[in-house]
């Protein structure tokens, strides 16, 4: 029986990382739970254990309910019914699968009915299910605004919403309007408040609102009057069961289907402040964007991960002139290249949830105790450095490599890849979406540049590099060493030109280097660890983060200032 957890050792080999043990301990605070809660683990060993099984139980669900309803939901999707968004029918099912399955809630306290898992074990989850189908995965990783909730909501509103997103209830982001996409700021979504009820009240119009029509909003608002920029904006909380907003249409789109992209008008909706005001893009939202991209992260791999299977799959019954056509060297080098970025940039993927896990656990421990000791304080204030450095790089990356997987595999189908009967027009048309929404690429070079610009990013390179690697990587480690230096050295051009335009325009070929750098020792770590699993990918992605990186030096190098005239439209 297939399962899209245990099929895939690769996934398990991150739970085996030396800060797992950190991760652990600072999550489970002592094991202190063990005594309240009967299924709370009782020392490491039975937390990893724990986790094991619970993707075990997600990969069952992913393998043999949610990707067999996946063609369905595509066709049907959503649709509207007087002013409400109605789910695929086989959407229905896929929700009270991951409910029965005990999947919601999973990164909340055990207190209010979570799991307490933590970031690296939810973003396994999410590879999983996003697998089997990326649009459901949006609607069930939703779940994850919950957290900014707990972070910065009161007691009160945690006691009276988290229990119901832990029972399955839904969630949405409310963030985006007609004219505010990207740009933020310019969201003019009115909050007022009714001195008689004592609430907020909502009225306006919010855009691309995936899952909009969920039990649970968070809604980013105006709510001090005659400002236009981001210090006027704050967050709020809208229950569906309280009225006021409708489903005015539901988009039609290119791919994620099951996934229902709405827009909604808020009528004098009565909403609850969430912190404080003044706060809601400046604080608030920027910390669900990070979550939010590192679930797209998440996405993006298990959708890698798919389009890899599927070309394989293809690759290995297909026979042309006489032979299976994974015999043909076009053929498997393609299949070498997926599989690599897949390992290289799952692995950028857990690295990112792992450092999230430590800075999120040690604030959580500072919001409970209301210190940390001057150790933890330097542990919260790095981990939080490296997961704000890491986290652009890992969607950004991550979602072209599901763009460029999804092209290959229809590539591999030939022209049965272009036919709707296979799966790999489905992968090749939900995976666009990636590296758009929760922040282009674009967005995310702009996101990394100032860790590029001041060398934090180069100096993370330089401390990994001390790693040690095993003998058979020792040649692979030398040549990405090479990379570093030809890094290095146009980085330090760059900076010494002191162009404005010129560096923001060279900005995307810097960010992919460092990028490829990274990677690479990351899949040379993996593979010293477990050459079984990705000797051959860190032989293939050294040698194509090599390419990239030559292609970008040399681009770099011969680049002058004047050559700007010739890009400008």
């Amino acid at each position: 029986m297939a399962n899209y957890y245990s099929d895939h050792p690769e996934i398990a080999f991150h739970l085996d990382h030396p800060l797992m043990k950190r991760i652990v301990e600072l999550k489970e605070r002592n094991y202190a739970d063990a005594a309240t809660y009967a299924d709370a683990p009782i020392d490491y060993e039975d937390a990893i254990e724990n986790y094991k099984r619970i993707l075990d139980i997600t990969g069952d669900v992913a393998a043999n309910i949610l990707e067999p309803n996946s063609e369905s939901v595509d066709l049907e999707g959503p649709h509207l019914e007087n002013g409400r968004m109605i789910y695929a029918s086989k959407t229905f099912e896929n929700i009270d699968a991951t409910r029965k399955a005990g999947l919601h809630g999973v990164s909340m306290p055990r207190r209010y009915g979570g799991l307490n898992l933590p970031n690296v074990t939810f973003s396994m989850l999410s590879e999983v299910i996003s697998a089997a189908d990326a649009g459901f995965q949006n609607i069930w990783s939703l779940q994850s605004c919950i957290d900014t909730l707990y972070e910065f909501g009161s007691e009160e509103q945690r006691q009276k919403y988290i229990p119901r997103v832990c029972a399955g209830e839904t969630m949405s982001m409310d963030l985006t309007e007609p004219d505010a996409g990207s740009d933020l700021q310019r969201v003019m979504l009115k909050a007022t408040f009714d001195e008689k009820e004592n609430c907020w009240r909502l009225n306006g119009v919010k855009r691309f609102i995936t899952n909009g029509d969920s039990d649970i909003h968070l809604v980013l608002a105006r709510s001090e009057e005659g400002t236009r920029d981001g210090r006027g904006l704050s967050m709020f909380i809208y229950d569906k069961r309280d009225g006021g907003v409708d489903v005015r249409h539901i988009e039609h789109k290119l791919g994620i289907h099951g996934s229902p992209t709405c827009e909604l008008t808020y009528k004098n909706a009565k909403a609850e402040l969430c912190g404080s005001t003044r706060l809601g893009l400046i604080k608030y939202v920027m910390a669900l964007m990070n979550g939010a991209r590192l679930g797209i992260a998440a996405q993006s791999v298990g959708v890698e991960q798919e389009a890899y299977n599927e070309g394989l799959k293809y690759a290995k019954d297909r026979a042309q002139f006489g032979q299976k056509i994974i015999n043909f060297p076009a053929v498997y080098d393609m299949l070498s290249r997926m599989k690599a970025k897949l390992d290289a940039g799952r692995s950028l993927l857990y690295q990112t949830a792992r450092y999230v896990d430590i800075y999120k656990a040690l604030e959580d421990i500072q919001r409970d105790t209301k210190s940390l000791t001057p150790e933890e304080r330097q542990e919260l204030k790095k981990y939080t450095r490296l997961a704000d450095a890491f986290t652009p790089l890992a969607k950004g990356m991550n979602s072209e490599y599901a763009n460029q997987n999804a092209y290959d595999a229809i590539s591999i189908h030939g022209g049965s890849g272009f036919i709707m009967e296979y799966k790999s027009q489905r992968l090749f048309r939900d995976a666009r979406i990636f590296s758009i929404y929760e922040g282009t690429t674009q967005l995310q070079v702009v996101a990394a540049s100032r860790y590029i610009t001041n060398g934090t990013y180069l100096n993370i390179i330089r401390e990994m590099q001390d790693n040690e690697v095993s003998a058979d990587m020792q040649p692979l480690k030398e040549r990405v060493a090479a990379m570093t230096e030809k890094y290095a050295e146009v980085l330090a051009e760059v900076k010494a030109e002191d162009n404005a335009e010129k560096t923001d325009f060279l900005l995307r070929r810097l960010y992919e280097m460092t990028a490829d750098i990274i990677m690479s020792l990351l899949i040379l770590d993996d593979a010293s660890r477990a050459p079984e699993l990705f000797a051959k990918s860190a032989n293939v992605y050294v040698r194509h983060a090599e390419a990239e990186c030559a292609a970008h030096y040399a681009f770099i190098k011969n680049f002058k200032a004047d050559d700007l005239d010739a890009y400008r439209a």
